[in-house]
């Protein structure tokens, strides 16, 4: 008799959207009796126009602090609940549970607690609809007082009561301080909870149910028909990430890459589709390398560039720290500083300079004296990514010979010693066409070799 893995599901939004979605996600429940501990999100969007119920829940907040009437956005919220259950012959109702929120909404809730009860919710909904025991996440996740994540008593409580149970449904994306103040992680954060759980049940797998079969190699909004990327280590995938990538929260990594424990994305619309498999390491590479040198191409708009220039700027002692103390005068935090012997560039997000340009760049030149300090704005980062560029020579070139026959300008590179990524930055007008360049000559022409 084979033995069976025990296995944490996560299931998103878009997985929970409605009854036809439940009804898959039993399905696959059922369909492996080693996936006992489920994690669910808040209900999706059913269709482009529907609004998710995490958004109802924040709106519901924000008329509530003004001391308006929230009463048909919780309606909207109930009907959304009472219809999924009807539809799949189970009695649950959250009339009384809506109620309650209804009332700490008016005594002044905040917004993690209005936008944590979505999960709420729709946990005591799954769990009533497989029979599994529901545990509210707030009794089990951890925070302090300042709301910093508590990892060692989260794993102490969570061990202690999910291992005298079988089986368990535990809502994602919060938790609790010690005074019983609802706490979220960030939006996505549902994902750390699935990560949090299969650490703590020591699973064998850790799978990640949401709406595509896989990682992709690419954003399909700018190349439709993406290819998957069958197998992805924590530290390409944390790159991918940080850079933009959205299929899985960059914090949901740490939890169970600690204890070892592969994730497993898949497609709840697509059950069959192996999906990806993301692992500590590429030991069993000769098995799992796609064939492709990157693995993948990730990136964010939305930078600028404060560009230095001073002779003599590399035989002055302390001038890059009194430059950074500026930034970190004005609560700033940059993402990359490319320098050569007379010029230092920092790229940093246009959101954390809004509204400081002149302060930052008039304390620059009171620290620093620089013969010119401006800043550019319209600034993209694109990270390409791959284990395989270790162990590829010429690499970079292609990039860029890809890139220069596109006619794109190239306003920074950054490569770690690692020489896993190479990130680049580039003009808001030609991220696009930069992500399509790169696509093409590493995996569209490699797929059209292998063809013919």
């Amino acid at each position: 008799m084979a033995t069976v893995q025990l296995k944490t599901v996560k299931f998103g939004g878009s997985s929970l959207a409605d009854a036809a979605q439940f009804q898959k996600v039993r399905a696959i429940i059922e369909a492996d009796p080693g996936r006992r501990f489920v994690v669910p999100s808040a209900p999706g969007k059913r269709h482009a126009k529907d609004t998710k119920i995490t958004d109802l829940l924040y709106r519901c907040q924000k008329l509530a602090a003004e001391g308006l009437d929230f009463s048909e956005s919780l309606e909207i919220i109930r009907e959304r609940y009472l219809e999924i259950a009807k539809s799949l012959s189970i009695r649950f109702d959250p009339t009384e549970e809506l109620e309650k929120i209804g009332a700490h909404l008016k005594e002044g809730a905040t917004k993690d607690y209005a936008a944590s009860r979505g999960e709420y919710l729709n946990g005591l909904l799954l769990s009533d609809y497989l029979g599994f025991p529901f545990v509210d996440a707030a009794e089990v996740v951890c925070f302090n007082a300042a709301g910093v994540f508590q990892m060692e008593e989260t794993m102490q409580k969570m061990r202690k009561r999910l291992s005298e149970m079988e089986c368990a449904v535990i809502p994602g994306f919060y938790g609790a301080a010690p005074d019983g103040d609802i706490i979220t992680f960030s939006r996505g954060g549902s994902d750390i909870t699935g990560s949090l759980v299969a650490r703590a049940v020591r699973a064998a797998m850790y799978e990640n149910w949401t709406d595509v079969s896989g990682v992709l190699v690419a954003d399909p909004r700018i190349v439709p028909n993406a290819a998957v990327i069958n197998t992805v280590t924590y530290e390409e995938l944390r790159e991918l990430s940080y850079m933009g990538a959205t299929v899985l929260h960059e914090d949901a990594i740490f939890p169970v890459r600690a204890a070892g424990i592969p994730i497993n994305i898949r497609n709840t619309n697509d059950p069959s589709a192996p999906g990806t498999l993301i692992v500590a390491d590429d030991s069993a590479e000769s098995d799992t390398l796609t064939g492709y040198t990157i693995t993948g191409i990730a990136g964010k708009k939305g930078f600028c560039a404060i560009n230095i220039q001073k002779a003599m700027m590399n035989a002055e002692l302390g001038f890059c720290r009194r430059v950074l103390s500026v930034l970190e005068e004005n609560g700033i935090s940059f993402e990359h500083m490319p320098s050569g012997i007379d010029t230092m560039t920092l790229i940093l997000p246009e959101d954390a300079i809004r509204g400081k340009e002149q302060t930052v760049l008039s304390g620059i030149r009171k620290a620093v004296s620089p013969d010119r300090c401006e800043i550019e704005h319209g600034i993209s980062l694109l990270a390409v990514v791959g284990r395989g560029m270790r162990r590829t020579r010429g690499t970079a070139a292609r990039i860029f010979a890809a890139l220069a026959h596109a006619r794109i300008n190239v306003k920074m590179i950054d490569q770690g010693s690692s020489e896993l990524n190479i990130i680049i930055g580039l003009l808001d007008g030609d991220f696009e066409e930069a992500v399509r360049r790169i696509y093409d000559i590493f995996i569209t022409s490699v797929t059209a070799a292998e063809t013919n």
